[in-house]
């Protein structure tokens, strides 16, 4: 049986650090809160002193008009909380400022994953492999089915669609944070340099990737393009807008969306997605289970996600291991 570590603690609504009375990525109102990355259902408001990355603040900053209360927390700088936990902030690779958080206290480590691939991402710094006692890792895609391919035959598949309809546009949907500006970064990485189109609600974040040094190109409104100027070109969008009103003046749009979850035929149809692009910025089934054994812990938790399969991967290779129930961790658009 996996042995009590009485200093940390699963609650419903977060991790609970007692020594220091501090939670990592709470779902409700704390009075310190030790975040992982700005995504919603990992970062939030109301909280009275919110320790991450100073990108992750950044992001909350943009995002939720969090200011107050924010203390920065570089990457590698070992913080000292209350009753005797440090606490140090890892590159995660999942999004800009992603972080895992590394706790020390009475010569035991835990680390808590928040949500990371291990995939080469040209936005964010990539994940680090950390030695600990407790591994508390995600399991989004935590099922052997989800084996994501490489992003560099996704994005091919992309701009062959585009050559291939120069009297039409690509429509992809993509999450706001993280998804869009790292299918941008890539698309660049593949020597495409023309014109890439915003929906209004992509601008002010892929400008804040710009202001921490990622160059995205030249990134234009949407709304400020005659319909004419559109075909042949790529449209960014949030994955809502893909069927919306607001898709109805593209030049006849090849509707795309770069999710993990494409994979899933069933939720392609769902979505009408004509080009469905396994883009993910979660770590699949192969980087979970390797991550577990790179990092070799005595034992692993296992949150949000397909947390049964994990668990019997464990058993099965003799881990100790247990599933969490915390609440408030959603499926992202990915």
């Amino acid at each position: 049986m996996p042995r009590d570590f009485a200093w940390i603690r699963p609650e419903p609504w977060g991790i609970h650090i007692v020594p220091a009375d501090c939670w990592i990525d709470p779902s409700r109102p704390v009075s310190r809160a030790l975040v992982t990355h700005g995504h919603a259902d990992h970062a939030r408001g109301g909280h009275g002193e919110t320790f991450a990355t100073p990108e992750t603040l950044a992001i909350m900053k943009l995002r939720y008009a969090t200011d107050e209360g924010a203390v920065s927390v570089p990457y590698g700088e070992r913080m000292a909380l209350a009753g005797g936990v440090h606490a140090t902030w890892i590159p995660a690779g999942h999004v800009l400022g992603s972080a895992q958080i590394l706790l020390e206290h009475a010569g035991e480590r835990v680390i808590v994953t928040g949500d990371f691939k291990r995939r080469p991402d040209p936005t964010c710094p990539p994940f680090e492999v950390t030695p600990c006692d407790v591994l508390i890792t995600e399991a989004t895609f935590g099922l052997p089915v989800f084996r994501h391919p490489p992003v560099e035959q996704e994005v091919a598949k992309l701009l062959a669609a585009l050559t291939a309809n120069p009297e039409r546009c690509v429509l992809v949907g993509a999450y706001a944070l993280g998804k869009a500006q790292r299918l941008i970064a890539e698309v660049r990485r593949a020597g495409h340099h023309e014109v890439i189109w915003l929906h209004g609600a992509m601008e002010k974040m892929c400008r804040l990737y710009e202001e921490w040094g990622v160059p995205l190109g030249d990134l234009r409104l949407v709304s400020d393009a005659p319909k004419e100027s559109l075909a042949g070109s790529i449209l960014i969008a949030p994955p809502s807008a893909l069927n919306d009103r607001w898709s109805r003046r593209l030049p006849d749009p090849i509707t795309a969306m770069a999710s993990g979850w494409m994979q899933v035929r069933q939720r392609a149809r769902q979505r009408m997605v004509e080009l469905p692009l396994i883009i993910s910025d979660h770590a699949d089934w192969d980087e979970l289970t390797q991550t577990v054994t790179d990092v070799n812990p005595a034992e692993t938790w296992i949150t949000h996600g397909r947390e049964e399969a994990m668990l019997r991967w464990c058993q099965l290779n003799q881990r100790r291991a247990k599933a969490l129930a915390l609440v408030g961790y959603e499926d992202e658009d990915d």
